[in-house]
Parts: structure tokens; sequence; C-alpha cells
């Protein structure tokens, strides 16, 4: 079963920049399109955003978008999440997950299926 390890949770000051990793454990991510999404205390899981499974195609939710760059590398079975002009409501446990798809689209308001175990970012000063 398709795992994740995400990585680059730390805490950041206003107005800086992250950039989180996730790696998958299967042996391709070629066949999945992969997502970026938060959950922050108190508040229902959202989708940040996803990437099809050929890196051509992408969406935002429209609180990051500007700010916020997914990308994917097959070759080191890695999606990233670049974030900048960080802001204090972006804190939250931050997950990738992923679905098969091999149409080279993403859509976040899906049901995924495979997810990872989340990295903390905390925004405040």
């Amino acid at each position: 079963q398709l795992q994740f390890v995400e990585s680059g949770g730390t805490t950041v000051q206003p107005g800086g920049s992250l950039r989180l990793s996730c790696v998958g454990s299967e042996l391709t991510l070629d066949n999945y399109a992969t997502g970026w999404f938060r959950q922050a205390p108190g508040k229902e899981r959202e989708g940040v955003s996803c990437v099809g499974n050929n890196g051509g195609h992408t969406q935002y939710a429209p609180f990051v978008k500007g700010r916020f760059t997914i990308s994917r590398d097959n070759a080191k079975k890695t999606v990233y999440l670049q974030m900048n002009d960080l802001k204090p409501e972006d804190t939250a446990v931050y997950y990738c997950a992923a679905i098969w798809n091999l149409s080279g689209l993403c859509e976040l308001h899906t049901q995924y299926a495979y997810w990872g175990q989340g990295t903390q970012v905390t925004v405040a000063s």
C-alpha cells in the first residue's frame, strides 16, 4: 500500500517561506495524482493544492494561490509544496495524499486514497 512521509514543517515567522516534501513508498508515483491538504486546530481538513501524475496540471485553493507552488519529481517519488509569504492562518498540520489517476489532471475536491502522517507548520512571531 502506498504510504508517504512528509517533512519540512517547522515554526516560521509571518512572511517567511518553507518547502514541504513528501516521499512515496512505492516504486513509482507516476500513476497517481497527488495533493497537499491541511488541518488547523478545531477546523476541518481542507485542500491546498494538487498536481496531476505527470506534473502538467495543478490546482490551488484560493487562499494560497500566488503564494504556494506544488511540484513533483517522479524520479525521486517526491512531491513538494513551496510556501511563500506565510501567514498565521496558514498554521496547520499539512498532509500529502494520492489517488490513482492516469489522466494527467487532478482535483482537490475528491476522495484521496493514500495519506501521509502529516507535518506541523506554525506561523508565528
